[in-house]
């Protein structure tokens, strides 16, 4: 029985392998640096067609001709920026996940500072308003109505307190 189930182990790495030598056989590069930056841009590529899947990932055709053109393009030397900006002029900003930061995109950039700020600020405020207002500073009674209750107390106290024999 442990027999069959090594035999049966060592049967699905060898297939797991041979997946994986399939897929990089695929789009075969010259260097482990090129194949690195092909994976590495492919990743970076998000396919026009699916929701939030980069081309690498994706199974659309789209994303299949992306991928076949991003190859074509590192194994003809071009640079990342050259690749990202060929991919970019094609189909738009909107496939990189890591826009530019540029005038247009500020807002893209900058939105969660702006709102790590507000967030600070607001505790800021929120500790300060607190701390300003202090125990016994905001009384919920006025001082005419604290006079009032205090004579109330007195009195009371006088008829609860025990009788003192004469």
């Amino acid at each position: 029985m442990r027999a069959l189930l090594l035999l049966s182990l060592i049967g699905c790495l060898v297939g797991f392998s041979a997946a994986v030598q399939a897929a990089d056989d695929t789009y075969p590069l010259d260097s482990a640096q090129d194949r690195q930056r092909f994976e590495t841009l492919t990743r970076e590529l998000r396919c026009p067609k699916c929701q939030n899947q980069s081309i690498a990932d994706s199974n659309a055709p789209i994303a299949s001709d992306m991928r076949a053109e991003v190859h074509r393009l590192v194994q003809a030397g071009e640079s990342n920026e050259a690749i990202m900006e060929a991919m970019t002029g094609r189909f738009g900003e909107f496939v990189r996940y890591r826009p530019e930061f540029e005038p247009r995109t500020v807002l893209l950039w900058l939105t969660p500072l702006i709102v790590v700020l507000i967030g600070l600020l607001a505790v800021f405020l929120v500790v300060r308003r607190s701390r300003s207002a202090g125990p016994g500073r905001d009384s919920p009674i006025s001082e005419q109505e604290r006079a009032r209750l205090d004579a109330w107390l007195d009195e009371d106290s006088d008829t609860d307190s025990p009788r003192q024999p004469r």
